[in-house]
């Protein structure tokens, strides 16, 4: 029985029967190729049986599916299979990997050849777009002779689990600006430092490019050479990530949902931001309170972090800012940047919220960060040739409008903003925050 379950017969095999058939057909005219084509039944049985024989001579391909112990959403992870060739012969292997249902993808297939008592690893890569629990199914190998008319299959790793994470992958990318502040790099925008934050560091002795504002005349007086006072960015201040979880954030954008794009950039941001001596926090919200994190400098709350983001998800109800404002009020009493990532569309969705945004404000640095709608874009670039196609551009140019207007109010009621393409949201919200401890805003 087990056989017969492991055995199966390849497409070479109905090709050489669709020829015997044709051979068997011709027969019917003329009489000696009947003769014949009974020997080639033969021989094409005896060849089957001398396969049997070569795949069944025991347990002949070893395999395994190696997984990393999370996955990084939005980015893509490696997978590696593994084999063995326990065979004194040249193997040829077609590999059916049974993947994750949120891939959606049924027809993945893969060959390779080893050879004899040989190793070989094929690696592939996923990209999943959903945080959580991805399982994979078996790892199926069909195994075949140099004559590949039939098949032996070897199953292996019958289920395994791997959870996707917030993209750990981009923190990484961006690790490096914990250290320099300019977004050279990967062609991205540069910060221009505006100054200095107060904080003194230390007096040291004048050396060329060194800001003469920053001359200490005592120390020059008393040392007899020129000597300046020495400052660094401002550091231990408290910084939170307040990601708005409502039904706006829901919207998807290149198959990823506007709160994960703010997830993969609260991730990467909280890195930057402990790196750089920050206190770092979080706080997600919609028409109640998900989680609150207090602000904390110890470098093993990221893993806090991550635990916290990767359990967040949207819900498809209205935000209540008016509670966020009260949260805040009770929960966050020293001076802080909040990052808030959200979105409005239309610019009456930002007047509902605009007084607690204000109210927020008064005590805080607060950074409102959304979104550019891109198709929105695309469509008002597209050259348009139809009246319907006119009226379509027109309403995506006023929405397009309306995203700048809402800029323009925040800033005039002191209110930092960030307006971003979800691709770029990650760059543009570390450039906002070495833009402010640059200034010295907080």
């Amino acid at each position: 029985m087990n056989l017969l379950k492991s055995l199966y017969l390849s497409h070479r095999f109905f090709y050489v029967l669709a020829v015997v058939a044709v051979l068997f057909l011709c027969s019917f005219w003329w009489e000696k190729l009947y003769g014949i084509t009974w020997v080639i039944v033969l021989f094409l049985g005896f060849t089957i049986l001398i396969e049997m024989v070569m795949l069944y001579q025991g347990k002949g391909l070893e395999g395994q599916r190696l997984l990393p112990e999370k996955f990084s959403n939005s980015d893509h992870n490696d997978v590696v299979i593994q084999l063995q060739n326990r065979y004194a012969f040249r193997l040829h292997v077609a590999i059916v990997d049974e993947l994750p249902i949120q891939f959606q993808k049924r027809d993945f297939y893969r060959s390779l050849s080893i050879a004899p008592k040989q190793k070989n690893d094929l690696v592939y890569q996923v990209r999943p777009v959903d945080r959580g629990e991805y399982r994979f199914g078996k790892l199926n190998c069909y195994a075949s002779t140099v004559l590949g008319l039939i098949r032996r299959r070897y199953s292996f790793n019958n289920e395994q689990m791997v959870k996707v994470y917030p993209s750990f992958i981009q923190m990484k990318q961006f690790d490096f600006l914990a250290i320099d502040n300019r977004l050279a790099q990967f062609g991205l925008k540069k910060i221009r430092r505006i100054g200095h934050t107060m904080e003194f560091e230390q007096i040291k002795e004048y050396v060329r490019g060194d800001d003469v504002r920053t001359v200490n005349w005592k120390a020059t007086a008393k040392n007899g050479r020129l000597m300046v006072n020495q400052y660094q960015d401002e550091k231990m201040q408290p910084i939170y990530s307040i990601i708005d979880t409502s039904r706006v954030m829901k919207m998807p954008f290149k198959e990823l949902k506007l709160v994960d794009y703010a997830i993969n950039s609260a991730l990467a941001f909280s890195n930057v931001a402990f790196k750089k001596g920050d206190k770092v926090g979080l706080i997600d919200f919609s028409n109640t309170l998900g989680n609150f994190l207090k602000a904390q400098a110890k470098k093993t709350y990221l893993n806090t972090i991550l635990e916290t983001l990767y359990n967040i998800d949207t819900r498809f109800l209205d935000s209540d800012f008016g509670m966020l404002r009260s949260l805040i009020k009770r929960r966050v009493t020293q001076r802080s940047l909040l990052l808030l990532y959200t979105n409005f569309e239309h610019i009456s969705a930002l007047h509902r919220q605009l007084p607690y945004l204000q109210a927020i404000a008064k005590k805080h640095v607060l950074v409102v960060i959304f979104f550019e709608n891109t198709e929105l874009r695309q469509l008002v670039q597209t050259e348009a040739t139809t009246l319907p196609e006119v009226v379509d551009q027109t309403i995506a140019k006023q929405f397009e409008h309306d995203k700048k207007v809402m800029v323009r109010e925040l800033q005039q009621r002191g209110i930092q903003t960030v307006l971003t393409a979800p691709e770029d949201l990650t760059v543009n919200t570390i450039n906002k925050y070495l833009e402010i401890k640059a200034r010295g805003i907080l």
